[in-house]
């Protein structure tokens, strides 16, 4: 935790190292997050969604046209099981309205949360226990006492994940996106840290955090 007025038995932080500096560093990061994400998105990559791709399936297994699909892919349990539920090859999606028309590498949804987790990260104590947590009962009426440990660090790291494979599960992307998406958006969230490091005032060691690798490092 980075912050140089815990110790102080005077002051507390304000318009740095106080809330609105965290609120303001986290919402900070998702323009420039999503900025990276657009540019490899259109310049670079241009790769077709789980849908399209789903699609070009379903025409090359019903004779409609001939694409160079892996094997692997063609002979996969999953494809025998939507075509007996659906009686086609195209893959099912969770939105009504289907994918977005942009390209799908990485997940935009991916790239920011990576960037506002690892502010996140910067600001708190990732070690610190939780206490007394709860979870949802199997019928998701009430709450019950979690048995183990949870941990500041470790519930962000849920956060980030939950929220960029979802959009897997919803059929919108690939498990390839969601994960480097969070790793290009904490390289976006690190290089904003890089730049203000050096502005502040206060005697400040840096910003200490967990990468989503493990790696520990201090801006």
């Amino acid at each position: 935790m980075c912050n140089p007025y815990l110790k102080s038995k005077t002051q507390v932080g304000f318009s740095s190292f106080g809330s609105a500096h965290v609120l303001d560093f986290v919402l900070r990061a998702v323009r420039p997050a999503l900025d990276a994400a657009w540019c490899q998105k259109w310049l670079v990559h241009r790769r077709i969604r789980p849908e399209e791709f789903g699609g070009r399936i379903h025409h090359k297994l019903t004779g409609d046209a001939n694409y160079p699909i892996h094997p692997v892919v063609l002979n996969s349990n999953a494809l025998s099981k939507t075509y007996e539920k659906y009686k086609t090859y195209l893959l099912p999606q969770a939105f009504a309205e289907a994918c977005p028309t942009h390209p799908e590498y990485p997940s935009g949804h991916a790239t920011f949360i990576g960037a506002m987790v690892t502010m996140l990260k910067a600001f708190f104590n990732e070690s610190f226990v939780i206490t007394d947590p709860v979870v949802a009962s199997s019928d998701g009426l009430s709450l019950e006492s979690y048995d183990g440990t949870l941990t500041v660090g470790g519930e962000l790291n849920k956060l980030a994940y939950n929220i960029a494979i979802g959009r897997n599960t919803a059929g919108v992307h690939f498990r390839s996106s969601a994960i480097n998406g969070m790793l290009l958006g904490e390289e976006v969230a690190i290089g904003i840290l890089r730049d203000y490091q050096t502005t502040y005032n206060e005697e400040f060691e840096g910003f200490k955090l967990t990468k989503f690798d493990g790696t520990k490092i201090t801006i």
